[in-house]
């Protein structure tokens, strides 16, 4: 799955640390899910939803797409 983890969270200027101290989740957490490694569990894609005051759909596309 892509995303746009990255560059809303460096719109913010957060560091990853920052990030997953915002959401109660590892740094490796982020790296991962930035990385697209890793899928987030949906409570955690609502968490980063409203962290930078978007749509889920606004962080993440869907492989294919």
């Amino acid at each position: 799955m892509k995303n746009s983890l990255p560059a809303f969270r460096k719109t913010l200027g957060w560091s990853q640390q920052r990030l997953a101290d915002e959401l109660g989740v590892s740094r490796q957490t982020v790296i991962s899910i930035e990385k697209g490694r890793f899928d987030p569990s949906l409570p955690v894609a609502f968490k980063l939803a409203a962290v930078f005051g978007c749509r889920i759909e606004d962080l993440f596309e869907p492989e294919g797409n």
